[in-house]
């Protein structure tokens, strides 16, 4: 009988990234089990990404650990998300958390809102 192929890793996190978290993290008032990541329908360009501290683990999150963080990822946007690197980002006039998205087919022109296709089986079993 053959053995399960691994499950890919949704998303990861670059240094900066995971540095932003933990140091956010640090800062809560009460526990954190994670930070709850995901997609919702909206702005100009279709779909915009979400962010949420989360008390605890909901039975269908993805949980995915990286550099010390943990993510938990909406079961919904798990196509949408998958091979997505998370980066934290400090430009001149702004500061903030970046998804490079190899699913994301555009994005409108303030940055806030993306086109995301479903990753298919293909690129699910080439990462």
């Amino acid at each position: 009988m053959a053995s399960p192929r691994p499950r890919p890793q949704v998303m990861r996190l670059t240094d900066a990234a995971a540095t932003r978290i933990k140091d956010i993290l640090g800062k809560a008032e009460k526990p954190i089990a994670g930070v709850r990541v995901g997609v919702k329908n909206g702005g100009c360009a279709g779909m915009s990404y979400t962010m949420e501290y989360a008390d605890s683990v909901a039975p269908h999150d993805e949980v995915v650990e990286d550099k010390g963080v943990k993510l938990l990822i909406d079961p919904k946007a798990v196509l949408f998300l998958l091979g997505t690197e998370m980066d934290f980002r400090v430009d001149k006039l702004s500061a903030g958390f970046v998804f490079n998205n190899p699913n994301q087919t555009s994005a409108c022109g303030c940055g806030e809102s993306v086109a995301l296709t479903p990753a298919s089986g293909e690129s699910a079993d080439a990462h």
